[in-house]
């Protein structure tokens, strides 16, 4: 048992590393994980009630609203990812939730193991991308258990702090032992490791988190991790380099265009319309040349669907906010509900275009960054989400006309900015980029379709057929 002296100094100096943390711009996840009644909450409160509540927030995991039943199971932890310099407590993690769906038999084994999968992959890209991430598991023993939970019932004031998952955890005391053992085993890490505390007394459990996390923390700062660059274990689809795609033929007359954009748009209204009844979400991904007819091409789409089941996302600068967290954070944000359609105006490939070309990131970052994508969109696909991505091409000499359009026209001139003129100039590294960017994240459960906007109208037709094709595949 520590002393009140002991007690004392580690909270003095847990006090202190909010310093650290904020001066070194190091964000820092604790989870407390374990088993009912082992005391996570007490030991939760006694770790934060010396600490400046303005720079940590803390979550409670237990309930799982029916919102976010309607998204990606990641996505209620990654949205709560902490800004740099602060921290997020979790009073329960993913380990709960997927460990109990899977003894309930609310998921088979294969969406199991790809659970575990996702997680490991989630937390190495949080450690990779400058996370601490410091997880606890509480132990007590089967016995010692059903006398707190027995403790906890005897009074009216805390017999609400027992529900059934509880008693269900004792009763089969054995066979969750045996899971949670595993879990712990398949997603402990060198950079997120597991760290198991006999939860006999409450004192030492709180000297053991407080003094882990201090040390965490010194080392952290002291030795900053070095992210590997993976091999992609994705199968990937080919496609074209930029430079082998013909564009001069890909055409339609305004009589063509009339009459399939029509038929097409009334085909996707139709499926909308089922794709809510089952459930089934859709991100559809636009990337492409400046002037190269996105919006156009978007709008075509968009108006083909129940504005009440989709929303559009212009993706600009990240926010000062949205720097500050991972990169693919302000995504999570957006995400589709099941049964309703995300359509992205330029997307987290910004990681390995502009801000790669721009040194908006370290070399590591990008390279790091096309297998996290790929961790990311494969993730949403396990979901049961279509996501559909767009390279919409143009050649230079149509880019140039469009600009100039755009300048010598007073009602276009909005959409013209010098910064569209300097990207300009850096064509033939563009270029090189998203030949790159394709080769290495067009994924068989997520490829890339290239859409030949020479002719905006066909483009727009290809678009529609592409996206009725695949929602016809998953429906």
């Amino acid at each position: 048992m520590s002393t009140s002296q002991e007690k004392e100094t580690y909270r003095n100096e847990l006090a202190a590393r909010q310093q650290v943390i904020k001066n070194e711009g190091l964000p820092v996840i604790v989870i407390l994980e374990g088993w009912s009644a082992s005391g996570k909450g007490s030991a939760l409160g006694s770790i934060i009630k010396f600490m400046d509540p303005r720079f940590f927030r803390v979550y409670n995991m237990d309930v799982i609203s029916e919102d976010d039943k309607r998204y990606p199971f990641l996505y209620r932890h990654a949205v709560r990812m902490p800004l740099k310099g602060q921290f997020s407590f979790f009073d329960g993690s993913m380990m709960d939730e997927v460990t109990y769906a899977y003894m309930k038999e609310e998921i088979s084994e294969k969406e199991y193991d790809n659970r575990i999968n996702s997680i490991i992959n989630y937390e190495r890209q949080l450690r990779d991308n400058g996370y601490l991430v410091i997880k606890f598991f509480l132990e007590v023993s089967e016995k010692e258990q059903k006398n707190r939970i027995e403790k906890l019932l005897e009074s009216k004031n805390t017999r609400w702090r027992v529900n059934k998952k509880d008693l269900w955890q004792n009763k089969n005391y054995k066979k969750c032992k045996k899971v949670y053992d595993d879990y712990i085993k398949r997603t402990d890490s060198k950079g997120c490791p597991w760290h198991r505390i006999k939860a006999d007394d409450r004192d030492q459990v709180e000297f053991i988190i407080a003094n882990t996390i201090i040390s965490g923390i010194d080392s952290a700062v002291k030795n900053p991790w070095t992210a590997e660059i993976l091999n992609n274990p994705y199968e990937m689809a080919g496609v074209k380099k930029l430079s082998k795609i013909k564009l001069k033929d890909k055409v339609l007359t305004d009589e063509e265009y009339k009459k399939k954009l029509k038929k097409l748009q009334k085909e996707l209204s139709d499926l909308h319309n089922r794709l809510y009844r089952k459930k089934i979400p859709v991100i559809i991904a636009y990337e492409g040349w400046d002037a190269a007819g996105k919006g156009g091409n978007i709008k075509r789409v968009a108006s083909a669907l129940d504005p009440r089941g989709y929303e559009v996302f212009p993706i600009a600068s990240p926010s000062a906010e949205e720097k500050n967290r991972h990169f693919l954070w302000r995504f999570y944000n957006r995400l589709p509900k099941t049964g309703h359609i995300a359509i992205y105006d330029r997307t987290w490939y910004g990681r390995v275009m502009v801000e790669r070309l721009e040194g908006f990131c370290s070399e590591n970052d990008w390279k790091r960054a096309y297998n996290e994508i790929n961790e990311f969109e494969k993730d949403l696909t396990d979901w049961g989400a279509v996501v559909i991505k767009f390279w919409v091409q143009i050649d230079k000499d149509t880019q140039l006309e469009r600009f100039t359009l755009r300048q010598n026209t007073p009602e276009k001139q909005w959409k013209i900015t010098d910064e569209d003129w300097r990207n300009r100039e850096k064509w033939d590294l563009y270029e090189t980029a998203i030949d790159e960017m394709i080769a290495k994240t067009s994924t068989v459960y997520a490829p890339w379709h290239v859409l030949e906007s020479n002719d905006k109208k066909y483009a727009r037709i290809k678009a529609l057929e592409i996206i009725i094709k695949e929602i016809k595949k998953k429906l």
